[in-house]
C-alpha cells in the first residue's frame, strides 16, 4: 500500500481517492522522469531566419578601385594587347556589349553572393568530367582518342577558368 501510494504521488496523483485510476494506468515499464519538463522550443525559436543576417550590397565599382584593377590590367599590358587585337571601348560601345552582358545577367551575376560557389561546384565538375571521359570511352578506334583528348582539354581549361572566375567574384565580393 505505501509503495502504491508513493508511486501515485510521484506520477502526480493524489494519495486518497485514485486508487481506481492508479490501477488502471499503472504500468511497471513505464518510468517517469522526476525531473522538470522542458517546454518544446517553437520553430521560430530554433530556425534562425535569413531576413535578419542580410548583408550589405556589394558596390562592384568600389571593390574595383579599392583592388586597384584597372592599374594592374595596365601594367600587365592587357588593355593594349586588347586594343591591338581591335577591342577598344568604341568598339565595344558598337557591339553592344555591356548592353548583351546586362541583358544575359553577367554584371548582376558578379554582385550576386551565390555565385562563387556555383563557380567553384562547375570547376569540380568539370576538372573531374575529364578524366571520367577519359576512363570511360574506349580507346578502340582513333576517333575515341580524339573525343577524350578533346573532352580532356575542354575540362582542363573549363575547369580552370570557372576556378579563376570563382576567386576573381569572391574577391570581388569581400567587403573591408
Amino acid at each position: 500500500m505505501e509503495v502504491k501510494a508513493f508511486c501515485s504521488s510521484v506520477r502526480g496523483a493524489p494519495l486518497r481517492g485514485r486508487r481506481e485510476n492508479y490501477a488502471s494506468s499503472f504500468s511497471p515499464l513505464l518510468i517517469q522522469s522526476m525531473a522538470t519538463q522542458k517546454p518544446i522550443p517553437s520553430v521560430n525559436k530554433t530556425v534562425s531566419s535569413k531576413k535578419n543576417s542580410t548583408k550589405p550590397p556589394v558596390k562592384l565599382l568600389t571593390r574595383v578601385e579599392q583592388l586597384k584593377l584597372l592599374t594592374k590590367a595596365e601594367k600587365a599590358g592587357l588593355l593594349s594587347a586588347a586594343e591591338k587585337s581591335g577591342l577598344s571601348l568604341s568598339s565595344i560601345e558598337k557591339l553592344g556589349l555591356l548592353s548583351k552582358a546586362e541583358e544575359f545577367g553577367v554584371l548582376s551575376a558578379a554582385t550576386d553572393p551565390g555565385t562563387p560557389g556555383t563557380l567553384f561546384t562547375l570547376s569540380l565538375a568539370l576538372l573531374l568530367l575529364g578524366p571520367f571521359v577519359v576512363y570511360l570511352v574506349p580507346e578502340d578506334y582513333p576517333f575515341e582518342i580524339g573525343v577524350q583528348a578533346f573532352v580532356a582539354l575542354l575540362s582542363v581549361v573549363g575547369g580552370s577558368a570557372a576556378f579563376a572566375a570563382s576567386n576573381f567574384v569572391s574577391n570581388l565580393q569581400k567587403s573591408n
